[in-house]
């Protein structure tokens, strides 16, 4: 049988915690609670899609991380942790499409944005689920662990 892994466990339990406290705060924005949110490296978008649409994702995307943990090495707990990081690469993937595409039009310079302009469009702040990304993508070594455990048995 597979053996317990207590940092992984520990290291889900924060990025759950984490990520539902950012869908929290998603929420917060859209309802009008707090005005539209920037601070260093974090922008929350206040309209509906960016910020209601993003914080139910990944409200539910922490709350399948905080579920996934009652038995991690179980298939189906597992599962849950996956989906929450696929819900994160899906809510990122849309953030990041929205800075490609705000970066090519110029507005009042003419047809295409300058080189200035265009590498400014991703500089910080970014949105939480963007962030998110890279500490999501540590699911993938656990599959292929998962995988190659299941291979030897």
């Amino acid at each position: 049988m597979a053996e317990k892994s207590p940092l992984a466990v520990f290291y889900f339990a924060v990025l759950g915690i984490l990520t539902a406290a950012f869908g929290f705060a998603y929420l917060l924005v859209t309802i009008g609670i707090v005005n539209e949110f920037t601070y260093s490296l974090i922008e929350i978008p206040g309209d509906m899609f960016g910020g209601g649409w993003g914080g139910i994702v990944l409200l539910s995307a922490g709350l399948f991380y905080l579920m996934g943990l009652k038995d991690f090495n179980e298939i189906h707990q597992f599962g849950k942790i996956v989906m929450a990081s696929i819900l994160i690469w899906l809510l990122a993937g849309c953030d990041i499409f929205v800075m490609i595409t705000e970066s090519i039009p110029g507005g009042d310079e003419g047809w295409f944005n300058t080189l200035s302009g265009f590498i400014e469009t991703y500089y910080p702040p970014y949105t939480p689920a963007v962030l998110l990304l890279p500490f999501s993508l540590v699911v993938i070594y656990y599959i292929y662990n998962r995988n190659t455990r299941e291979e030897k048995e």
